[in-house]
């Protein structure tokens, strides 16, 4: 009895050190090891491989514990996906690029849709691997930043193709000049070969969902507080730009030369100038609602 009964006093304090735990960041996974076999990528799967994958945090590029809003574990319609990429090989390895603004980043814009949108968004976002089954199909809308600096291994090339083909949508941004563009490209074509990255036209509905966005300027990066300059590198002017599938549907939403991400993350920063947030929300809305209507 007397160890039924301290069993039954440690269960509760078990059960909440298992909660704590799983909140817990953790390191990224080692980008050497990574699974990259594209074989299976488009067969049928069980429903217990098509199941979302649990909230995980990660050590992040600037923030290793960033606070969780109490509310992370609601469920909700629209979640903040990021994507998790393998990064160009560096003398320091391959970095944590995908995790540059994450989480804070993330979490702002899913306050901000809350606020001026009536979609059910989650307050957490959702880090997605190709890896990880069929996780990524749950999400669809996906968000990759710095991807001047992706260096998408078969299996996440094949796997981004399919999430695309089946009707996700994905946005990137945050890269900056000639070499982060033609470093981009060049996984970008092995996802969708044959379809030409082309300017979007300011007619095009994605400009115009909730804001009218005639009136788009260069977004800058938190840099512009140091260096008063909104272009980085050779990025001098923002360019709009995208990829259609043959129902003249927008799929991929590329924003080079600017930093929407930071717009985001820096919204609650006084030094960071209002315009620039104030228009990042509205960009970051915009694709939203587009995706989860087109």
């Amino acid at each position: 009895m007397r160890l039924c009964g301290v069993l039954l006093a440690i269960l509760p304090s078990l059960a909440l050190l298992s909660g704590v735990c799983a909140t817990l960041p953790i390191p990224i996974p080692d980008q050497e090891a990574l699974v990259t076999d594209p074989s299976h990528v488009g067969e049928r799967t069980p429903r217990k491989l098509q199941q979302p994958s649990f909230f995980r945090q990660y050590i992040g590029w600037e923030y290793e514990n960033y606070p969780l809003p109490p509310d992370y574990q609601l469920p909700a319609e629209w979640v903040f996906a990021r994507f998790m990429y393998r990064a160009v090989w560096t003398p320091r390895g391959r970095l944590g690029n995908w995790t540059i603004d994450y989480p804070r980043s993330d979490r702002h814009l899913s306050a901000a849709v809350r606020r001026l949108t009536r979609i059910d968004a989650r307050s957490a976002e959702q880090p997605v691997a190709a890896e990880d089954n069929d996780d990524i199909y749950n999400w669809p809308w996906l968000y990759g930043v710095e991807v001047g600096h992706w260096d998408l291994t078969d299996l996440q090339v094949a796997k981004l193709r399919d999430f695309l083909e089946r009707g996700g949508f994905f946005m990137c941004d945050d890269f900056h000049g000639t070499w982060e563009w033609e470093t981009f490209v060049r996984s970008m074509k092995r996802v969708l070969p044959g379809r030409p990255i082309v300017e979007i036209p300011n007619s095009d509905p994605i400009f115009h969902t909730v804001y009218d966005l005639d009136d788009r300027y260069q977004v800058p990066g938190e840099q512009v507080l140091y260096t008063n300059s909104r272009w980085e590198k050779d990025g001098y002017e923002a360019r709009w730009r995208g990829i259609y599938d043959d129902k003249g549907r927008l799929i991929v939403a590329i924003c080079h030369n600017m930093d929407l991400g930071d717009s985001w993350e820096h919204a609650d920063n006084p030094r960071y100038p209002e315009q620039y947030s104030a228009l990042g929300f509205r960009i970051g809305v915009n694709y939203i609602v587009y995706a989860m209507t087109h």
